[in-house]
């Protein structure tokens, strides 16, 4: 296809893009203003763990598949089964998007009139601090994610020499792990507070960075499944409360906006730009590293915008 294949990926992630951010806002609104005081965390846990069964769930199915089928067949029409079978996922969504009916706190702002015309430029009135400050606490997450996803899946199989496919099991391991770390702490978050609760994953997250790599370089196969493992549950661990704390800073009129607008544009500083930055530092010569100086960098600046933010667990919404 020449240039459109590029120009195509590009325009599919762009409207990935659309689709991701009202969707996460709205999973996190619709958990936690349904939910019973107290229980925000536990109600908000489950959109938080779509990362890990979708990331399971989808390289699952690339190992099966790779392990059933001859490399020719895969580069033929292998490799489209998972796509065609998503499909199923989006009669199902749609269906439930069709059946699905406003919150009992939007609807009491509703028969209010308390809801913004235009809730983006409200918020960017308003609250458009706290959209910085929620963005920046959400960079570690997304840098952890795609440092040990992305980053360390080409420098485990280039670099290191180990095997594509034991590296993509490691990381599901670590995945696991990610999923268990999203549990714990949206539970604790309740318990504790979100904000307490997060600032202690992001103060391990900072130490963690500098060990991941040394781990790393080892090429030990158990060192780098616990290297990944460990950067994956921190992920989780921090990942887990933001279902819940990101809706809790913002007022209703502006909560599905600041919540989607913080989420994004943490995943683009955290997501997008890491791996970029891990290759040209590598490429460098700055040494591996200094990849991980820059995870606690980034880790660094989530702890301090957690530290401007407020306490929001025990607020009502």
């Amino acid at each position: 296809m020449g240039v459109a294949a590029p120009v195509l990926l590009v325009l599919l992630r762009f409207t990935q893009g659309i689709g991701l951010g009202g969707e996460w806002g709205g999973a996190a609104l619709l958990a936690t203003e349904h939910a019973p005081p107290g229980k925000r965390g536990f109600y908000a846990m489950f959109p938080q763990l779509g990362p890990s069964v979708g990331f399971i769930a989808a390289n699952g199915l690339f190992l099966i598949l790779g392990a059933v089928l001859t490399d020719e067949q895969f580069v033929s029409w292998g490799w489209r089964l998972p796509f065609v079978a998503s499909l199923l996922l989006v009669v199902i969504g749609l269906y439930v998007r069709l059946k699905i009916s406003e919150t009992p706190v939007f609807q009491a702002a509703m028969d209010e009139r308390k809801i913004a015309k235009v809730p983006f430029v409200g918020l960017m009135r308003h609250q458009w601090r706290r959209v910085l400050l929620g963005a920046g606490a959400m960079v570690i997450t997304y840098t952890l994610f795609y440092t040990a996803t992305t980053y360390c899946l080409s420098y485990g199989t280039a670099t290191l020499g180990i095997p594509r496919t034991t590296m993509l099991a490691l990381t599901m391991i670590g995945v696991l792990f990610m999923a268990a770390g999203t549990v714990v702490s949206s539970l604790v978050s309740d318990r504790l507070g979100r904000r307490r609760t997060l600032i202690a994953g992001t103060g391990v997250a900072i130490a963690w960075g500098l060990v991941m790599f040394p781990l790393m370089q080892t090429a030990s196969v158990p060192l780098v499944g616990l290297a990944l493992s460990g950067a994956l549950a921190l992920m989780g661990l921090i990942f887990g409360p933001m279902g819940a704390f990101l809706p809790e800073l913002f007022r209703t009129e502006y909560r599905y906006s600041g919540a989607s607008v913080a989420y994004s544009l943490g995943g683009v500083l955290g997501g997008a730009v890491p791996p970029l930055i891990a290759t040209q530092m590598q490429a460098g010569g700055l040494g591996v590293f200094s990849v991980g100086v820059y995870v606690s960098a980034m880790a660094v600046l989530s702890l301090l915008c957690l530290l401007a933010l407020p306490e929001t667990g025990e607020e009502s919404m």
